[in-house]
């Protein structure tokens, strides 16, 4: 058996899925019925993360042009804003308002990254750093447009009784859109506080078993956890502000004959 701690060859692979095992044995005795989609879970990873690693020596060499990192880059936020209409379908235009949040996290978070040459502008790296943006950001997004919705349904009458008084719409809402950013942001704002207390993040586990000595791996893993909070509250904040211009008439009404707003 290899002694390099980053192969671990397809025999390890193997074995790796007796863990799968475990939890179908859990599901069946505690009759969680969870079995199929354990099973479907595990096979899909296997199957989509094999087909990443074929295309990602298109993307990572560093003698290919960078024309073909930026097209992942650009695949993955179309991916990421298409799964947000999908779990987020009541709020309308919501894959456009996506696609624009993961646009302007991309050019705030990878623009300081790269652009201040705190990492090189490779393949290597900008794929990964992208991933991890994206990633993390798409359950944000995700959060404070649903909790935009309901605080619009659940305090409609609040709401207007603020515009009723000569309230802009702005003003009327910003309580609940300071919610719903809480909401979204709270927890990984409490995963931060906690890296290396709890548990040591991916990132930092990958290179410290890829040979890459702590005080390094710990260099990047801060950055990339600071990439992970200004992305978060970037997408989260663009997309709050886009779906809250939509609640509102021009004449700054609740625009009730919305159907995502009012309930209905």
């Amino acid at each position: 058996m290899s002694t390099d701690l980053a192969d671990i060859g397809l025999g390890g692979l193997a074995l790796s899925g007796i863990l799968v095992a475990v939890a179908l044995v859990l599901s069946l005795i505690r009759r969680l019925g969870v079995e199929r989609d354990l099973v479907i879970a595990a096979g899909r990873a296997l199957v989509q993360l094999l087909i990443v690693g074929v295309a990602l020596r298109i993307v990572v060499d560093d003698t290919d042009p960078l024309i073909w990192t930026w097209v992942w880059v650009v695949v993955m936020c179309l991916v990421a804003s298409w799964t947000v209409r999908r779990r987020a379908a009541e709020v309308p235009h919501v894959m456009a308002l996506a696609l624009v949040s993961f646009a302007a996290t991309a050019v705030v978070s990878l623009g300081v990254l790269f652009g201040l040459r705190v990492f090189e502008p490779t393949g290597r790296a900008i794929v990964p750093m992208a991933g991890v943006m994206v990633g993390n950001s798409m359950t944000a997004t995700i959060v404070v447009a649903r909790r935009i919705v309901a605080e619009t349904r659940d305090h409609r009458d609040l709401i207007e009784a603020r515009l009723a008084l000569g309230l802009s719409s702005r003003d009327a809402f910003a309580p609940h859109l300071r919610e719903a950013l809480r909401t979204a942001l709270v927890p990984q704002i409490e995963t931060t506080k906690t890296v290396g207390l709890i548990a040591l993040p991916g990132a930092m586990t990958g290179l410290i078993l890829a040979g890459v000595e702590p005080a390094e791996a710990v260099r990047v893993q801060v950055a990339v956890m600071y990439l992970v909070l200004g992305s978060v509250a970037t997408t989260a904040s663009v997309m709050a502000l886009g779906v809250t211009r939509g609640l509102f008439t021009s004449d700054h009404r609740l625009d009730v004959g919305a159907p995502w707003s009012t309930g209905e």
